[in-house]
């Protein structure tokens, strides 16, 4: 890594609409952050979509606007960070193709996300060669910006150790004549909270119990009076307890410590109701999103000046990733430039 820049992060999502409370605590909060002491480059992984949607392409375009929408009100800033669109950099998919040269079958197969999204996705034809090689492609995104360091959480370890491992070869297959062409990138881990969505379980889009960046209050909430809480209170007198409640995790990650006194006290004493603890929730939901959801609505209001950041982040992008495929074409001899053979110019002389 050279002394004269920040060490570098990348990191990236895949255009799946709105974001939601999940996405926030999982990722935003981290790379918001990370933006203030690195040389972040955030992507939409607009081509990663496709490796399980690729039966209906609709979406992704529009999905991408609202991504980065969601982006910029949590705090990301385009003059702190690169925020750019996968697919407008061509030299991704370059990339890629050379590093499935030398990446063998065994490494894709024994990604642990390979054969659980084929258990989880069974109603999607998932044998094809787009998903088998997702996790490749995830390399190629990070060698292509030599990042250093990619934030990830626990389960999204063994992506970096498949990076590491690629990096590895090529640099062996292909040294570089200034010395290695690609670092081994680190994972950053992210701290992990446990958030919850309004049925019990991980907050999901596809178990349609997720509550949004840009929920308005009153669908807020709606959402939050149903949401199930500890299984043993069963009337309204019977004490709880907060550590086993799908409420308390959310209060311990949004609510303030004066709030989650009242609420340990509250509950284990059954002096408050399962409704006036979901109502202190909401009110603390609401404080976190409120500026978002009102940074949301006015880049809502200029679409061009939003799609001309992600342009230019894509150009900036684009800069970087061709510097880096030049060193890369050069050291596999596949560059534009022509070296007649040692021996063709000692007879030419």
């Amino acid at each position: 890594m050279s002394a004269a820049r920040k060490p570098r992060v990348l990191s990236g999502m895949r255009p799946t609409g709105k974001l939601h409370l999940g996405h926030y605590v999982g990722a935003l909060v981290n790379w918001v952050k990370l933006q203030e002491q690195y040389d972040c480059y955030f992507f939409i992984a607009d081509w990663h979509a496709l490796t399980t949607d690729y039966a209906d392409t609709s979406r992704v375009k529009p999905n991408s606007i609202e991504i980065l929408l969601d982006w910029m009100a949590a705090g990301l800033d385009p003059e702190k960070c690169t925020m750019f669109l996968q697919s407008h950099v061509p030299q991704h998919a370059e990339l890629h193709l050379l590093l499935s040269m030398i990446t063998p079958l065994g490494w894709l197969e024994r990604v642990p996300s390979y054969k659980e999204q084929q258990e989880n996705l069974k109603e999607k034809d998932l044998g094809t060669y787009g998903f088998l090689g997702y996790p490749l492609l995830q390399s190629a995104d990070i060698m292509m910006y030599r990042a250093d360091y990619v934030p990830v959480g626990q389960d999204q370890v063994p992506h970096i150790e498949l990076t590491r491992e690629v990096a590895r070869r090529f640099n062996s297959f292909y040294p570089g004549p200034a010395g290695p062409v690609f670092p081994e990138p680190q994972p950053l881990l992210t701290p992990a909270a446990k958030l919850p969505g309004t049925d019990g379980r991980k907050m999901s889009k596809s178990y349609n119990n997720f509550i949004l960046l840009s929920e308005p209050e009153v669908s807020l909430r709606a959402k939050l009076k149903p949401m199930v809480t500890d299984p043993a209170r069963v009337r309204r007198t019977d004490p709880g307890e907060p550590d086993v409640c799908p409420v308390g995790d959310l209060h311990k990650i949004f609510s303030d410590k004066e709030t989650i006194a009242k609420v340990y006290a509250g509950c284990r004493s059954a002096g408050i109701g399962c409704i006036e603890c979901k109502g202190w929730a909401a009110d603390s939901i609401e404080e976190v999103i409120r500026p978002m959801r009102e940074r949301r609505e006015k880049l809502e209001a200029n679409p061009r000046e939003v799609w001309d950041i992600l342009e230019a982040g894509s150009a900036r992008a684009r800069q970087a990733a061709e510097a880096t495929m030049q060193q890369v074409r050069e050291a596999v001899h596949i560059s534009g430039e022509f070296e007649p053979p040692p021996d063709a110019a000692a007879q030419g002389s």
